[in-house]
């Protein structure tokens, strides 16, 4: 009977928000889906096959007609359609090495590798043309689009710290819109362009401290103490939107732009099960979106805000399986 209760429990908590749920992949490691501005496509980054580690790929809504449009060479992160929803705009190391880049060092804890061999590119769909926008010393990744100001939000280690910057879509007027230190990264516009939300790493002056500058000195960062941010488009008036001492990313704000949607491990803050969840743009009313018992995250409305995509492991028939899912959102 508690089983029972519990399996109500958990779907009567995603019927709120979500229904009709369909699995656009199979097999291999994929996320960090995002919708084309008509809401026909969807870009996504993924490791699969023959491949040593993430290329970017786009497919068709319904999940057919997957293809990559990367290089296929080095390593590539953060896929997003630009306004015209042919071309694409993503990061890629390719520039610095046909291979994979190594793994980051995990003696070192549980840490990110930060690239500095990272660019920023636009490709089109063919996969054909690749123009770098950025040229920077060291990692510039991790770009979103507003589809409306034509701008674009990234994470940059152009000022010598893993910063907030801007450029329009043909990489030109670049200006940095944070400055504390520590990492700010993982930033998407509101769809009116007026707001923008981001994870945040800033640690403590001492040893946290020490540890972060130390870390960013080898290319690595630590992404289990990251707090949401949220500020003008121009980076003012930033304020923290969570305090959860775990590790909270990938917000989105709903299409009305009263609420955001992320994923966190707030229920417990050194494991690696993570949900999603809304948060009001003030850091009220925190509400659970799902409750799958693995990893779900990048979350990100259509264009029309009827259909919700996102990654998770849910039904993965190896461990490090994920997949991409679409879902009807009320």
């Amino acid at each position: 009977m508690r089983v029972a209760v519990f399996f109500l429990t958990c779907a009567a908590l995603q019927a709120q928000h979500l229904s009709n749920i369909r699995q656009l992949t199979s097999g291999g490691q994929n996320a960090e889906a995002y919708w084309s501005p008509d809401g026909r496509k969807l870009v996504f980054q993924s490791t699969r096959e023959k491949l040593g580690c993430d290329q970017i790929f786009v497919m068709n809504a319904d999940g057919s007609d997957q293809r990559m449009v990367s290089t296929g060479k080095g390593r590539t992160t953060c896929g997003y359609f630009l306004p015209d929803s042919k071309h694409i705009v993503y990061a890629s190391t390719h520039e610095g090495g046909e291979a994979c880049p190594p793994a980051a060092d995990r003696s070192k804890g549980y840490v990110w590798a930060v690239y500095p061999s990272y660019d920023i590119f636009v490709t089109d769909e063919s996969g054909r043309q690749h123009k770098k926008l950025t040229d920077a010393v060291g990692y510039d990744a991790e770009a979103t689009v507003n589809f409306k100001t034509k701008r674009i939000v990234y994470t940059s280690m152009a000022s010598g710290d893993l910063e907030l910057w801007t450029m329009k879509i043909d990489g030109s007027g670049k200006k940095q819109i944070t400055s504390g230190k520590g990492y700010d990264g993982g930033a998407v516009y509101s769809r009116d362009g007026k707001k923008v939300v981001w994870r945040a790493n800033h640690p403590e002056p001492g040893p946290k401290m020490q540890r972060y500058v130390d870390l960013l000195k080898e290319s690595l960062t630590e992404p289990m103490k990251m707090e949401l941010m949220v500020a003008n488009a121009d980076g003012s008036n930033a304020k923290k939107l969570t305090d959860f001492g775990c590790a909270s990313f990938a917000p989105t704000f709903t299409p009305d732009g009263k609420k955001i949607l992320f994923a966190s491990n707030k229920h417990n803050c050194d494991g690696r099960k993570f949900e999603l969840f809304l948060i009001n743009v003030d850091g009220s009313g925190v509400e659970q979106v799902t409750d799958f018992g693995g990893f779900a995250s990048f979350p990100e409305f259509s264009p029309d805000g009827k259909t919700l995509v996102f990654a998770s492991d849910k039904g993965a028939k190896s461990r490090y399986e994920f997949n991409i899912f679409v879902a009807d959102w009320k």
